[in-house]
C-alpha cells in the first residue's frame, strides 16, 4: 500500500499548526483596532423633479442634501490622514436612488483612469465604490462603482461578503466630470433594478475610494483592514428612505439576432434570424420572477484558452445573463472552491445549454428569486432543444432555500434535477450550515461551516455522497483556514462540476501580512503557507502539495515580487498523457516546483506580469513561462497581450505548448466600446478572433455586433475553419 511520505515535510506541517496557535494567541492579546461600534448613518435627501446626469453636482437638491464629509484611510496607514477629501450626498425619490460624489485630488494630473468599458478591473484605477444592503441582512447586497472616466462596474455581494460576482449586470447610469480640484460623479440607480424589503426605511450603505497612484484606499463605515467593503454587516445606514414605487414591476425585453455563418472554405453562407424574449415580473418588492423564450447568448465573450497540465478538467465561469440574475441565492457551502481551483460546484449552470463543447439551444426557462422574512429562495427550470443524435430535448432545473439565523449565519438546502444527456432519474440534494461572525474577539472575521450532498442518476454506481467542512479565520494580518472534503467514488452530479472524486482532501493555510515601517519602499510582506493532502477512500495517498511564499513583497509603488517553493507529489495508477505522444508511466512521483513572479503596478501606461515556474515535474523537468503586458496609451485604446509557453523534458519525450492572445479595446465612451480578442494555441493550431461592438444607446437598450473568424494551420497555409457575423438588438420596456 502506498502511504503519504510525511518524512521530510513534518517541519512544514508543524509550522502550520504552530502558526495557527500563535495567531489566535496574538489575537487574544493584541489591542483591537477598529472594533465594531455603532454604525454611522446618513440621511437621504429628497429628489423632486428631474436631475441632469452630467457628473456636476449643481442642482439645488444637492446643496440641501445631507453630507458624508470625508472618509478614513485604510491603506497605506490604517486611520491615517487622506490625501484628498471625499464628499458623498444621496438623493432619493420613489423611483430612483441618486448618489453624488466629489473626490478632491491635490494633483488631478495624476488621476489614474484608463477604462471605459463595462465591468473593468477597477482595482487598478481610481474609483468610487458604493455598497447597498436593501434587505439589511448583512449577508447580501449590491455593488456599484465608477472611475473618473465614467466606466461602470456592478456586482453582487458573494460568499457573504468574502467576494464579489462581477458577472451580474443591472440597468443604471453614471456620469463623471473633472476640474482643477479633482473629479466628481453622479450615479442614478432605478429601484426597478433592485429587489429590496419594502417595509424598511433604511438600508445598509457604505462607500470606498481608491487613489491608484498612491495605492491609497479610504472608507466610510468600518475603515479598518480586517473589514472588506463587500461585508454588508459592516456597512453604515442610509436612512429616511421614501416609500419606493416600482409601478407594476413588469419589464419586457424582446431581442432579435440575425446574421450568417460559414464553415470551411468550401462551405456556403447560411443566414439566421432568431427572435427571443425575456420577461421580468416583480412579485412584491422583494421577489422577482423571470421567463425567457428562445434565449440567445450571442453577445457573450468566448472563453479564454488555457493549457492544462493536470489530469483533471478546467473550470470556466458562467457569463450568460439569464443564469447570472439572482445567482447569489445559489451560493452553497464553504470550502468548496478557492482562487486557484474548484473541488465541488453542486450547481454549475454551464451544464445547461452546453454539452461536450457543443451549443444546445435553450428553448425556454423560468426563474424566481427573492427573500421573504429571513428566508432566501431561488428556483430555476429550463427546457433545452434536441441536437441531432447528441442530446434529446431535456428539462433541467435547480432550487435553493437559505435561512438566515443568528446575526450573520445561514442554514439551507440545494437541489437540482435533470441531466444534459437526457439520462433518467438524475438529481442532487444537499444541506449546508455556516456560522459566521465579524465580531470574533472584538472585530475579527471567523467562519465555520459544513455541508453534505447526495446525487444519483441512471447508470451511476458507487458511493454517491459528498461531505465537507471548513474553519476559517480570514483577516488581514492573519488568514488561517483548514478544510476537509470527502467525495464518494460515485459522486458525479449531472448538473455539477466535480473534477476529481473518490477522495479525502485536507487543505490548510496560515498566511501572515507584515506591514513593515522600517523599509520605506516596502508596503508589506505577505508570507504564505498552504499545504494540501489528497488520499483515496482506501487510504492510499494520491497527491500532496505544500505551497509556500517566503517572499511576496508589495512595494509602495504598487509593484510586486514573489518567490515560491512548492514540494509536490502525485501517484498515478494509470498512464497519464500530458501532451501529444508524451505519456507518464504509473508510479509515485515526488518533486519540487519553484516560481519567480514580477508584477508591475497597473497605474503605469505599460504594466504587466511575468511568471516563471520551473523545477522537476514527474519524471522530468518543466518550465512554464507566462507573460502579460497591458499597454494603455490613452483612455481610448488599451492593448492586453498574454503568452503562455510550457517546455517539458520528460522521460517519454520532450514537448512544448503555446498559447497567445491579444485583446484590443477601443473605449469610445462608457456606452460605446469595440473589443477584439485574438487567440492562438498550438494544440488546436487555430487562430480565433472574437470582435464585439457594444453600443448602449439607452439605459434600457443595447446593440451588439459580433464577428467571429477562425483559421487553422494546415502546414502549407492557413485555411478558413469557420466565420460568423451576428447582430443583436435588445430593448426593455418597463411598467
Amino acid at each position: 500500500m502506498h502511504r503519504f511520505p510525511l518524512k521530510g515535510h513534518l517541519p512544514l506541517f508543524a509550522l502550520f499548526v504552530l502558526s495557527s496557535i500563535s495567531a489566535l494567541e496574538a489575537s487574544a492579546q493584541a489591542t483591537i483596532r477598529g472594533e465594531n461600534g455603532p454604525r454611522p448613518s446618513i440621511r437621504a435627501g429628497t429628489l423632486e423633479g428631474d436631475l441632469e446626469l452630467d457628473g456636476l453636482l449643481r442642482e439645488a437638491a444637492w446643496a440641501g442634501a445631507p453630507l458624508i464629509d470625508g472618509l478614513t484611510m485604510i491603506e497605506p496607514v490604517e486611520g491615517g490622514q487622506v490625501t484628498g477629501a471625499t464628499r458623498i450626498r444621496i438623493l432619493a425619490s420613489p423611483q430612483y436612488l441618486v448618489i453624488g460624489v466629489e473626490a478632491q485630488d491635490p494633483d488631478p494630473s495624476g488621476i489614474v483612469s484608463t477604462s471605459k468599458a463595462r465591468d473593468p478591473h477597477l482595482r487598478s484605477e481610481d474609483y468610487i465604490k458604493i455598497v447597498l444592503d436593501p434587505f439589511l441582512d448583512g449577508r447580501t447586497g449590491y455593488i456599484f462603482a465608477v472611475n473618473p472616466g465614467g466606466a461602470r462596474y456592478d456586482a453582487l455581494v458573494a460568499r457573504r461578503g468574502e467576494g464579489e460576482d462581477p458577472q451580474w449586470d443591472a440597468v443604471w447610469e453614471a456620469a463623471t466630470a473633472r476640474d482643477a480640484e479633482g473629479w466628481s460623479a453622479e450615479i442614478r440607480i432605478p429601484l426597478q433594478s433592485l429587489t429590496f424589503d419594502s417595509s424598511l426605511d433604511r438600508w445598509g450603505f457604505n462607500v470606498e475610494r481608491r487613489m491608484e497612484r498612491l495605492q491609497e484606499v479610504s472608507r466610510w463605515a468600518s475603515p479598518f483592514r480586517d473589514a472588506k467593503i463587500a461585508q454588508t454587516i459592516r456597512a453604515g445606514y442610509l436612512t429616511d428612505l421614501p416609500r419606493f414605487d416600482t409601478g407594476l414591476g413588469l419589464t419586457v425585453r424582446p431581442a432579435v439576432v440575425f446574421g450568417g455563418e460559414k464553415e470551411g472554405e468550401d462551405g456556403s453562407w447560411e443566414g439566421s434570424f432568431e427572435p427571443s424574449l425575456d420577461v421580468f415580473q416583480r412579485l412584491g418588492q422583494n421577489v422577482q420572477a423571470m421567463a425567457t423564450l428562445n434565449t440567445d447568448f450571442a453577445e457573450t465573450e468566448v472563453d479564454t484558452r488555457r493549457t492544462n497540465l493536470t489530469r483533471f478538467p478546467l473550470f470556466f465561469p458562467e457569463k450568460r445573463t439569464f443564469f447570472l440574475e439572482g445567482s447569489d441565492i445559489f451560493d452553497f457551502g464553504i470550502g468548496m472552491s478557492s482562487h486557484y481551483h474548484s473541488d465541488v460546484v453542486p450547481f454549475f449552470s454551464r451544464r445547461i445549454g452546453l454539452y461536450e463543447g457543443e451549443t444546445v439551444p435553450l428553448r425556454a426557462g423560468g426563474k424566481v428569486s427573492g427573500k421573504v422574512g429571513n428566508t432566501n429562495f431561488g428556483g430555476l427550470v429550463t427546457r433545452t432543444g434536441k441536437v441531432g443524435s447528441l442530446v434529446p430535448e431535456t428539462t433541467m432545473g435547480a432550487f435553493r432555500v437559505k435561512q438566515n439565523v443568528l446575526e450573520e449565519s445561514t442554514v439551507g438546502v440545494l437541489g437540482t434535477f435533470g441531466d444534459p444527456s437526457g439520462a433518467d432519474g438524475s438529481y442532487l440534494v444537499g444541506m449546508d450550515a455556516t456560522y459566521q461572525t465579524s465580531r470574533f474577539r472584538g472585530s475579527k472575521n471567523f467562519l465555520v461551516g459544513a455541508w453534505g450532498l447526495v446525487t444519483d442518476r441512471e447508470g451511476l454506481e458507487g458511493d454517491r455522497t459528498a461531505f465537507g467542512a471548513k474553519i476559517d479565520y480570514p483577516n488581514d494580518t492573519w488568514d488561517i483556514a483548514l478544510t476537509y472534503l470527502r467525495l464518494g467514488d460515485g459522486f458525479d452530479p449531472a448538473m455539477g462540476f466535480v473534477p476529481r472524486n473518490g477522495i479525502h482532501k485536507i487543505s490548510g493555510g496560515a498566511n501572515f501580512r507584515d506591514y513593515t515601517e522600517s523599509v520605506s519602499w516596502l508596503r508589506y510582506a505577505f508570507y504564505e503557507f498552504m499545504p494540501t493532502v489528497i488520499w483515496s477512500l482506501d487510504g492510499e495517498w494520491e497527491s500532496y502539495r505544500v505551497f509556500t511564499a517566503p517572499i511576496n513583497w508589495r512595494m509602495e509603488s504598487g509593484d510586486r515580487i514573489e518567490v515560491n517553493v512548492n514540494p509536490e507529489g502525485e501517484r498515478l495508477e494509470e498512464p497519464f498523457t500530458i501532451a501529444d505522444g508524451v505519456v507518464i508511466d504509473p508510479g509515485s512521483y515526488h518533486f519540487t516546483r519553484y516560481r519567480l513572479e514580477w508584477q508591475m503596478a497597473a497605474k503605469r501606461k505599460v504594466s504587466g506580469q511575468l511568471t516563471w515556474w520551473f523545477g522537476d515535474f514527474y519524471d522530468g523537468t518543466l518550465d512554464q513561462i507566462q507573460a502579460r503586458v497591458q499597454i494603455r496609451p490613452s483612455e481610448l485604446v488599451i492593448f492586453d497581450l498574454s503568452a503562455t509557453r510550457n517546455i517539458g523534458d520528460m522521460k517519454a519525450g520532450d514537448f512544448e505548448q503555446q498559447v497567445y492572445s491579444l485583446r484590443a479595446m477601443a473605449n469610445i465612451s462608457p456606452d460605446l466600446q469595440l473589443t477584439s480578442f485574438v487567440q492562438y494555441d498550438d494544440e488546436s493550431k487555430k487562430i480565433g478572433t472574437n470582435t464585439r461592438l457594444r453600443w448602449t444607446f439607452s439605459p434600457l437598450g443595447e446593440l451588439f455586433v459580433v464577428y467571429n473568424y477562425n483559421v487553422v494551420d494546415e502546414l502549407d497555409r492557413w485555411a478558413l475553419d469557420a466565420t460568423q457575423i451576428l447582430v443583436k438588438v435588445q430593448y426593455a420596456v418597463r411598467w
